[in-house]
């Protein structure tokens, strides 16, 4: 029998810390403007460090806590919307940094939903039975692609990575359900590296954009109405209420859409888990974080069945939520 489990978690967070009153001197802002605005006091941001740095340094840890060796390994999938390069993935830099030398590797785009489509395809690979052992990673530079003079975007990100080892345990189902949906259509409510074509043959407007530009009420839209029908959905088809779920872990992007989407999804503002404050938009990497962060704490417990919700939601535009008895 091939069930797929999380059996241990990890995360990487900069030394550097920026709190709000640093930006203010940056930009005309202040600490009291964004932590009533966004709940965001401090976030981390890289000095010396690249995407693949990050997701490397989380890739150690769960080969130390496993006591598992990187030949052990089958795949790495990362999840990143900010990739050192376009090629080589990040995460085949991060397979080459631990010398996992048995693990196939490649990245998936989906923005801030993508740690949780990551692990859809971590759990799909490792139910196949072909697989054994694989990372699912997130990570992000946040800080190389925003516009450090426009404050409506700036103030709201950070950088950092998190991550889960998957196997094959053969135990009881952890996971349970899982409810994945993407809208291109309104793809361009928020982008960011759009490339500069220097083709000679090439006869379109030759233009690029290295930073991200976001349409904020367009995406404060989209969550209160896509992100909590898609947690009610895979809430009643599963048969449970508001009783039966222990805790959601949403992607972390404004405390107020996470005010929004629990009240529209008719589920306890409590059982919504945050660490916005310390760390602010981490895109991808933000579920990850604030999961290994609960564990750490221990208010999630692996083998505790616990039922939990993992949402993300962001740019592409791609949301979805999985359903998990830890």
């Amino acid at each position: 029998m091939n069930e797929t489990r999380i059996t241990h978690t990890a995360s990487y967070l900069p030394a550097r810390v920026v709190a709000n009153a640093e930006l203010a001197e940056m930009m005309e802002t202040s600490d009291d403007w964004i932590y009533s605005r966004t709940g965001i006091k401090n976030r981390r941001v890289v000095e010396n460090q690249n995407t693949s740095d990050l997701c490397t340094e989380v890739a150690r840890a769960l080969i130390l806590k496993s006591g598992k060796k990187p030949s052990d390994i089958d795949f790495i999938i990362v999840a990143t919307m900010t990739p050192d390069y376009s090629s080589p993935s990040t995460a085949c830099l991060v397979q080459g940094n631990l010398e996992a030398s048995n693990a196939m590797a490649f990245d998936i785009s989906a923005a801030c939903s993508g740690f949780v489509y990551a692990l859809s395809m971590g759990e799909t690979l490792i139910g196949s039975g072909k697989y054994q052992t694989g990372m699912v990673i997130a990570g992000e530079t946040m800080s190389k692609v925003l516009d450090w003079e426009d404050r409506s975007t700036a103030v709201l990100f950070g950088d950092g990575a998190g991550g889960v080892l998957l196997e094959n345990t053969g135990e009881r189902p952890q996971f349970i359900d899982e409810y994945l949906q993407s809208d291109g259509s309104r793809g361009m409510s928020l982008t960011t590296s759009y490339s500069y074509n220097s083709s000679p043959f090439y006869q379109a407007e030759k233009k690029a954009s290295t930073t991200l530009k976001m349409d904020g009420r367009s995406i404060f839209d989209f969550s209160l109405r896509n992100v909590s029908a898609n947690i009610r959905t895979i809430v009643e088809r599963n048969q449970l209420s508001d009783e039966s779920i222990d805790y959601v872990l949403a992607h972390q992007a404004n405390v107020r859409i996470l005010d929004a989407v629990a009240k529209k999804s008719n589920l306890s503002r409590g059982k919504f888990l945050s660490n916005i404050a310390s760390y602010a938009n981490t895109s991808a990497a933000s579920i990850p974080i604030l999961l290994h962060e609960c564990i750490e704490k221990g208010i999630l417990q692996l083998g505790s069945q616990q039922k939990i919700v993992l949402t993300g939601f962001g740019g592409g535009l791609t949301w979805g939520s999985i359903l998990l008895s830890l």
